[in-house]
């Protein structure tokens, strides 16, 4: 009888008129204490309405069903499918849907159902992977800051892939505190990228200075993105085919031997415990099987030998987990001494470790300087202190 009577009053009753009647409808059926057969008829009623050509119509039963946990869900489910400003009220908040549905939404779904979607409370690792497969960078920004939401590292990956070029969106991941440094690695190559092509664009140096300045500040970042996980870093690098010789010369002259520790341990296949050894070990036995083991170049083995004995012999008394891991001026001297001997050094990687040197006197002047002007303000500091505690002392 319901049904009779509301199919006949839809015939000529206005869209206002028919929302007001679904929301009042739908406030029945999860809250009326309706008879078993009116609540049938009353259901009924309301599945027809999604087939009602006015959208305020069909947003008036997303609304009144979007919250409620015993809403039907073949009303709910049916709602996620409709034009985008009606699903959305319904993907945001509806505790019926289950992850099949939210990921079937995002897959055939506009920016208005991702957005909804990504800032759903408690989202699972599926529903974000399917987002980082598929959504734009807004939406992706906005599950980022969804800090409830249990975004696993491979669409992490996946977002810096397809949309790294967007500035907001690599800002918002490096926001969280929770990146795993292979993810770290890869918004720092996204970085690189970005900024050589902003270079290039407007002609300010030469094509190949630039790609050696980003790459060097490329490798720079890695060392420093490794310090307490060199060997999460040192896989995601080997998978991407981005470990490189330079980048573990480069972590030596830093004095951070660990990170070419675990390199040589994941390139030679010998465990950690014995490639540590023979990096430390004074008398050098060893290491040369072990490079080639490694495969790393020949050409740089002269380079790496003095500085893995430079550190043997200064880089345990410099290294300091607080520092930040930039190149260690002492250590690039001594490289530098002992591959300097006139014909038989290599002229490239003489430039490079000059390169290297020139690099850590600067980083070297700017830590001066700044302890220099912070020196003033610490005093200042200090003597307000006193000032304060001598001014409480009276007071009592």
């Amino acid at each position: 009888m319901i049904v009779r009577r509301f199919l006949e009053w839809v015939q000529t009753a206005q869209a206002s008129g028919r929302a007001e009647a679904a929301s009042a409808l739908a406030h029945a059926v999860l809250y009326g204490d309706l008879e078993p057969a009116a609540f049938d008829e009353a259901l009924a009623a309301l599945t027809i309405l999604l087939d009602d050509p006015a959208p305020v119509v069909r947003r008036a039963l997303a609304e009144a069903f979007a919250s409620a946990n015993d809403a039907p869900a073949h009303i709910v489910v049916a709602l996620t499918h409709d034009q985008a400003d009606v699903a959305a009220v319904v993907l945001a908040r509806s505790p019926v849907l289950r992850d099949a549905d939210l990921i079937d939404a995002v897959a055939i779904g506009e920016q208005a159902q991702h957005m909804a979607v990504a800032c759903r409370a408690e989202l699972s690792a599926g529903v974000c992977g399917a987002l980082a497969e598929i959504a734009g960078p807004t939406a992706l920004v906005t599950l980022l800051r969804n800090r409830s939401a249990s975004i696993p590292e491979f669409a992490f990956r996946r977002m810096i892939e397809r949309h790294g070029a967007d500035a907001e969106l690599r800002e918002t991941i490096l926001a969280r505190g929770d990146l795993p440094p292979g993810v770290r690695h890869m918004l720092v190559v996204a970085v690189s990228q970005a900024l050589s092509v902003f270079v290039q664009d407007r002609a300010w140096m030469r094509p190949e200075r630039g790609q050696r300045m980003v790459t060097e500040a490329r490798e720079a970042a890695a060392v420093t993105i490794a310090d307490g996980a060199e060997h999460a870093l040192v896989r995601h690098l080997c998978e991407t085919n981005q470990l490189t010789a330079g980048l573990l010369l480069r972590a030596l002259l830093s004095g951070r031997a660990s990170l070419l520790e675990a390199a040589m341990a994941e390139l030679s296949g010998q465990p950690v415990r014995r490639v540590a050894a023979i990096l430390a070990d004074r008398r050098g036995a060893g290491f040369a099987a072990l490079y080639r083991k490694a495969g790393l170049p020949d050409g740089l083995f002269q380079a790496f030998n003095a500085a893995l004995s430079a550190w043997r012999e200064i880089g345990a008394q410099e290294y300091d987990a607080d520092r930040p891991a930039i190149l260690s001026r002492r250590i690039v001297e001594r490289t530098l001494t002992a591959i300097d001997d006139g014909a038989h050094s290599d002229g490239r990687l003489f430039a490079l470790l000059r390169r290297y040197e020139a690099e850590a006197a600067r980083e070297g002047a700017r830590a001066f300087v700044a302890e220099l002007i912070q020196e003033p303000f610490d005093e200042l500091e200090a003597e307000i202190q006193r000032l304060v505690e001598e001014q409480a002392a009276l007071a009592a």
